[in-house]
């Protein structure tokens, strides 16, 4: 409790690029950037693939084979090839953290579909495109919004490691606390990446509560 007093209470740490505002915001950045990048790879093929059914197999065994990547690994390795002078060593590994929940989740979202819905739509005249848009899509949403969580979190966890590059973000707390002993900063930075996760948390369960409809929330209860 003391060490929490000393690094919040110090006026230091509210201000200039070192601030919590500022490394706050640098987290914030490189936590949206990757899991912006990782919804435009995986959300639309989890779609094609769930809708298609073609490539299930691949999408489990390529997703859990990415998911056992060391995520400090990748980044030692990308700051190897590329360097320092960007974002990309750190960007690319948390995209590959995040891109696994994402995928999987909105692919067997839309495989689970109750197959007589897809019947009836088509019956309705509707085509593929219409199909996967009006029906399936709202049906699976919820699973999709659970990987969409997922991934946010672990990003949100995982973008400490970004401060291992000299890049900003909350682990410089952490890094830099443990390089100088400063344990005060250790655990004020430690703190600040939970309530951030948590934060995370509550912001996509109101999403959740507000973009799926009553009847698909009743249905996944019944599940």
């Amino acid at each position: 409790m003391t060490w929490l007093i000393d690094f919040f209470g110090t006026a230091e740490h509210w201000s200039g690029p070192d601030g919590i505002p500022a490394r706050l915001l640098e987290h914030l950045q490189f936590s949206a950037l990757a899991l912006a990048v990782a919804m435009v790879i995986a959300v639309p093929l989890g779609l094609l693939i769930g809708h298609t059914g073609r490539g299930g197999l691949g999408v489990v065994v390529t997703a859990n084979l990415a998911r056992a990547l060391p995520t400090l690994g990748l980044l030692v390795l990308f700051v190897l090839l590329l360097g320092t002078a960007s974002i990309l060593p750190v960007i690319i590994p948390l995209v590959l953290l995040a891109v696994p929940p994402i995928l999987v989740n909105t692919f067997e979202g839309i495989r689970g579909v109750d197959p007589e819905l897809r019947d009836a739509a088509y019956g309705m005249g509707l085509t593929g495109g219409q199909v996967l848009g009006r029906v399936l899509v709202p049906v699976a949403l919820p699973l999709i919004l659970l990987g969409l969580r997922l991934s946010a979190i672990q990003v949100v966890a995982t973008t400490t490691v970004a401060a291992y590059t000299g890049l900003g973000g909350l682990g410089r707390y952490v890094i830099d606390g443990f390089a100088t002993k400063d344990y005060a900063s250790v655990v004020g930075g430690s703190v600040l990446i939970v309530l951030f996760a948590l934060v995370v948390q509550i912001v996509f369960t109101l999403v959740q509560r507000v973009t799926i409809s009553p009847g698909v929330s009743r249905r996944v209860k019944v599940r």
